[in-house]
Order: structure tokens, then sequence, then C-alpha cells
């Protein structure tokens, strides 16, 4: 793969991330003013940090993700966009994550 075809990806899921999570946000957070508020809610539900409920929530992605590479190697193939969205849905909680992250050490600016 050559270094434009490999900037042609990275550019095209950025694009997707903004849309996923516009898309997400409207799911989730609806009239809620706090775009991480699910994930503080959560973690007062389960006696936790906001950070432990979204890496729980992140998990079952990336597990579903180890089932695809397992399923790749024995030869069981899925379409890229089940592979998409999974990988998007990683992406997005990784930046989910360091909304939160920025929120508890530098008090929410960017």
């Amino acid at each position: 793969m050559t270094s434009e075809e490999f900037s042609r990806i990275v550019e095209l899921q950025c694009r997707d991330i903004l849309v996923r999570c516009g898309r997400k946000a409207q799911e989730y957070v609806g009239q809620d003013a706090d775009r991480l508020g699910n994930f503080k809610r959560a973690g007062q539900l389960l006696g936790c940090t906001p950070e432990r409920a979204l890496a729980g929530f992140m998990a079952k992605h990336v597990q579903a993700l180890y089932d695809f590479v397992r399923d790749l190697e024995a030869g069981r193939d899925r379409p890229l966009e089940q592979w998409e969205e999974k990988t998007g849905d990683i992406i997005l909680y990784c930046i989910l994550l360091k909304g939160l992250l920025v929120e508890r050490y530098s008090g929410g600016s960017v």
C-alpha cells in the first residue's frame, strides 16, 4: 500500500468518525447537554469511574473484533462493511475516552 493510499484511508475514516459521532450522539445522548453523560451515569450505576464504564462498553466491540480476526484466520471471511463498522466503533470509543480524560485532567478545555 502506498502512502497516498493509506492517507486516503485515514481521510475516509476521519469523515466516517464525524458522521458516526453525530449519529451515535442522537441515539445515545438525546437532549443531554453533556456529550459524555451516558458514561458518567453508567459509572454511577455500576459504582465505577466513567472511564471504566466506557472501557466496559468498548470491551464488547474489542471482543467482537477478536472474533472477526479468528474467523479470518479460520477461512471464514466477513464483508468489509462489518470490519468498518467494528473498527469505526472502537475508534470512536477511543475518542470518547480521550474526551473523558481531557475533561478529568484539564477541566474540559481542549
